[in-house]
């Protein structure tokens, strides 16, 4: 009779001590973002760059004004939507197929955006009123055609994880060689600006870009609400998600809609960004735990914390220049995945 009080009292520390970490995290993230903005190949002081943050124009001069502003501010905010989109979106990649491995990278996605604007590259398609928007739209069709060729195979088996499973690697590998025919029927110069394309770059980021991708994040974070308990769940198992009155095809079909959503805005315009969204799920679960409530909003923080630490590292790197950030985000996502291996799915599942 008397254990009842008990374990509300444990489980309502839990739930607090969750959301003291969420927060915690949240402060770690502002950190980084500052410390991404003042870091660069121009050196600013930091009283300078807080005073270009908080202040107008006038009070600080020009050059710090324009260093802030229009070139490392648009980056750094472009750096958290990706992160957080592709956290996001890898966390209900691994929830909806019960997979630790499963990502929008893995499952071919971003492959399939990387095919679609290597193929714009190299014709040399335009739209005909915002040009600059072409190579990112034809990205997003890529990524779209990949989730249209994952859907329709797991429609035929009835949508199971394991189909989904199998159908993303068999999309990421033809994505990959339809990428590589691409690049051997390119030009030198054409070849030259795929490859820095594939690279994935912060370099391309403008305000308008990542008011466009935050608008996406915000869109898909407001339908996921409702679902938060249903993906909670499906972590169960589909047969006890079913018990609980999920409908485990349907939730499978929609969240996977979402996701395609959230890759397509993330590599549109920054390019190829891999093992973000594998890395990000993982240190969230370790955490806060398998609660989507918390899972998820931590992912977006983890996802933009490694986004934000890969700008950094890629500036840090080369002094006077900028390492391509999806070379950054390979060479800490795969020593993160030899651990996932190592120390075994308990550890991180």
């Amino acid at each position: 009779m008397t254990a009842a009080p008990y374990a509300t009292r444990d489980y309502a520390a839990l739930v607090r001590r969750r959301w003291q970490r969420l927060l915690a995290a949240a402060g770690v993230l502002a950190v980084t973002v500052v410390a991404d903005i003042l870091i660069g190949p121009a050196f600013l002081p930091f009283r300078d760059v807080i005073a270009a943050l908080l202040l107008p124009a006038d009070s600080v001069g020009a050059t710090v004004h324009v260093i802030v502003h229009e070139i490392r501010l648009p980056m750094t905010l472009m750096a958290l939507v990706v992160g957080a989109s592709l956290g996001v979106a890898g966390t209900l990649m691994q929830t909806i197929l019960g997979n630790p491995l499963a990502s929008p990278y893995t499952l071919g996605f971003s492959a399939a955006a990387g095919f679609g604007a290597v193929f714009a590259i190299l014709t040399g398609w335009q739209l005909p009123v915002v040009p600059r928007f072409s190579v990112p739209l034809a990205a997003c069709c890529g990524g779209c055609l990949a989730a249209l060729i994952v859907y329709g195979l797991a429609r035929m088996r009835r949508m199971t994880s394991e189909v989904m499973i199998l159908a993303g690697i068999a999309t990421l590998f033809l994505f990959q060689s339809l990428q590589s025919l691409v690049q051997y029927m390119a030009a030198p110069e054409v070849l030259q600006e795929m490859v820095f394309w594939l690279f994935g770059s912060l370099a391309r980021a403008t305000y308008l870009s990542a008011a466009i991708a935050g608008g996406i994040f915000v869109a898909v974070a407001a339908v996921l609400v409702p679902e938060v308990w249903r993906l909670t769940a499906l972590r169960l198992g589909d047969a006890r998600a079913r018990s609980l009155g999920v409908a485990v095809d349907r939730l499978r079909i929609k969240v996977f809609a979402l996701v395609v959503l959230l890759t397509a805005g993330a590599v549109a315009f920054v390019g190829t960004i891999g093992f973000v969204g594998l890395v990000a799920p993982h240190i969230a679960r370790m955490l806060v735990g398998e609660d989507q409530r918390v899972l998820l909003p931590m992912s977006a923080l983890t996802g933009a914390f490694v986004m934000a630490g890969a700008s950094i590292v890629s500036k840090l790197v080369s002094p006077g220049a900028v390492v391509p950030i999806g070379i950054v985000t390979a060479v800490i996502g795969v020593p993160f995945l030899f651990a996932l291996i190592i120390r075994g799915r308990r550890t991180f599942w």
